[in-house]
């Protein structure tokens, strides 16, 4: 048997049923904030064309989109809480349905890591008010982060509601899914971990309280659209926008027990995270890379999703192994529409641009070539 024929076999490119939806292989794209949403935060015909030339993919994760007003955080990010822009969606999603791909919602809150400039002035708000640090880059310019304000008892409600709200409008948009955005240092996360919640009530202090905003916010999106077509992302050894916690291991070890109780489509983790250009490595009371996603396989009773930096072969490594039952690849996505393809047939690939990652225009967003091309 060839190379190519024996690649085409590997457990990564069979099918698997993840919640509601059948998937054509465990090859996922990951969620990429690429700014390029028009005024309003309304997708528009770009995103339309980006998307679709990554429908092979077994499943989409959209960009993180906003579930309020309340939720922006950076420029020229889509929306998900407007009729504007659900019937801004609806084109992509069906594009991505007519050439047999699936794709998810990502329903995102930027808590503290966004800026007054978004609020009319208002402070973000937060689990409490410690700063993440930082530059946040506004419609006026790069400006240092704030303190955030705690959010009351009855915001977290309305927030929860919002999530809610977010799922369901993802629904009429034509999304077969949503995942909560519950990593990288967003609002979710700034409730999981102690070193940005310093509240003294039920949602703070305690692991099983700060662990309680995102249970409440899953509990909240499964009752609205079913828990067949609600996931959550996770960072156990995420330090983006300032994040830390004091033990990580039991924190999101008890957090990810919990969440077996509601038959999710899938829980998505990620291995350390740094953004493009940058490394690090994360203390030793952190799990290191590559050790985030065995460490979860051992607690988590459902389907499992990796993520972050895994070239084709060890993303094709873990699938096989069974460590992970998908893998989601993003800069990689990125740069090869068709990277499923070329991953089958081992095909090379082409090299990303990181100076076009965030806003612009065509350039380094849908005229990356096919292969052949």
């Amino acid at each position: 048997m060839n190379i190519k024929s024996d690649l085409a076999q590997k457990k990564i490119f069979s099918s698997i049923t993840v919640g509601e939806s059948q998937l054509t292989s465990r090859v996922a794209m990951a969620p990429l904030t690429r700014q390029r949403a028009g005024e309003r935060l309304v997708p528009n015909w770009l995103n339309k064309v980006y998307y679709e030339q990554r429908s092979e993919a077994g499943l989409i994760i959209s960009e993180a989109t906003v579930i309020s007003k309340q939720a922006v955080g950076y420029t020229s990010t889509p929306g998900i809480f407007t009729d504007e822009q659900i019937e801004g969606w609806k084109p992509i999603t069906d594009s991505v349905h007519k050439k047999g791909g699936k794709i998810y919602c990502q329903l995102w809150h930027c808590g503290r890591s966004s800026h007054p400039d978004f609020h009319q002035g208002e402070l973000p708000v937060s689990s409490g008010d410690i700063s993440p640090g930082g530059t946040a880059k506004t419609y006026n310019g790069t400006r240092s982060r704030v303190a955030p304000r705690p959010l009351t008892k009855d915001e977290i409600r309305m927030v929860i509601e919002d999530y809610a709200h977010a799922a369901r409008n993802s629904m009429k948009a034509g999304f077969d899914g949503v995942e909560i955005h519950g990593a990288n240092g967003y609002l979710i996360d700034q409730f999981i971990c102690d070193g940005s919640n310093n509240r003294e009530d039920e949602y703070g202090g305690a692991i099983e309280n700060r662990i309680k905003f995102a249970l409440e916010v899953t509990e909240a999106v499964c009752n609205e659209i079913g828990n067949g077509k609600t996931a959550i992302r996770l960072s156990p050894s995420g330090i983006f926008n300032g994040m830390s916690d004091s033990t990580p291991k039991e924190t999101f070890s008890s957090l990810v027990s919990r969440l077996n109780e509601y038959d999710l489509s899938y829980l998505h983790v990620m291995e350390p995270y740094s953004p493009p250009g940058r490394d690090f490595s994360p203390s030793e009371r952190y799990l290191q890379d590559r050790e985030v996603t065995p460490y979860f396989r051992k607690i988590y009773k459902g389907t499992l999703m990796t993520n972050s930096g895994f070239s084709v072969q060890e993303g094709i490594d873990i699938v096989e192994s069974g460590v992970a039952d998908i893998v989601a690849f993003g800069k990689l996505f990125l740069a090869n529409p068709d990277l499923v393809k070329r991953m089958r047939e081992d095909l090379s690939l082409n090299t990303w641009d990181a100076s076009t990652f965030y806003g612009g225009d065509d350039r380094g967003y849908i005229d990356y070539p096919f292969y052949g091309e």
